[in-house]
């Protein structure tokens, strides 16, 4: 499950952040970083291509994809996110890598790392999240990608904690979460970008920390 990503603002494009996550260190470099790219047993974890816009949008279209977000996108909003994803991924090197299946080069969704936007109550963080069709639900896929991303913001990045959120009405996402070693904050949350009635609004916090992580690598 990946944050509210909104394809309207580009705020944190450019910005630096320190290994924690904060603004004001070494994480992005102000000139375009090397690109970070990655595959696991199953999956390439690559820069999006211009080919991924039209599965991305049938995704973003899928009731059963989108039951936890507050709306489907139509194409020209879904382009809009996979431009941001690119961009971000462009300037600082890592985020929300497009994800292919190597058996059948086909494009399956996103899994990796990005800044959620200010307002939220825990932020400035680095988050982990995802995004996949509905024909790759049910096989481990998510987890398989999201394990090497953690390797990624872990290793390649220093970072000492990433974080993982979504609606408390998610189970198969918070499911994803506990089979990742990610501990479940005590407290939830309300989610500023959603409105007062929605059912979505409450969400629940997870967090791996550099050491937690390294521990269930050794188990």
């Amino acid at each position: 499950m990946s944050a509210i990503l909104d394809p309207r603002t580009s705020e944190d494009v450019g910005r630096r952040y320190d290994r924690s996550g904060r603004a004001g260190g070494g994480l992005d470099a102000q000139q375009p970083a090397a690109l970070i790219s990655f595959e696991t047993d199953r999956l390439y974890l690559r820069q999006w291509l211009p080919g991924d816009r039209a599965p991305f949008a049938r995704l973003n279209s899928d009731p059963s994809v989108m039951e936890f977000f507050p709306r489907y996108l139509d194409r020209a909003t879904s382009d809009a996110m996979a431009d941001r994803c690119e961009a971000l991924i462009a300037c600082r090197g890592w985020g929300f890598w497009a994800a292919e299946l190597k058996e059948t080069r086909d494009f399956i969704g996103f899994v990796g790392l990005h800044q959620p936007r200010a307002g939220l109550p825990f932020v400035p963080c680095v988050e982990i999240g995802w995004r996949l069709a509905r024909p790759y639900w049910g096989r481990g896929l998510a987890t398989e990608a999201a394990r090497g991303a953690l390797r990624v913001g872990f290793e390649d990045l220093g970072l000492e904690e990433i974080l993982a959120f979504t609606a408390v009405r998610n189970l198969r996402s918070r499911a994803v979460m506990k089979r990742l070693g990610m501990r479940e904050d005590d407290r939830t949350f309300q989610h500023p970008e959603l409105s007062l009635e929605s059912p979505l609004r409450e969400h629940c916090l997870f967090r791996l920390s550099r050491r937690r992580w390294a521990a269930v690598l050794r188990d």
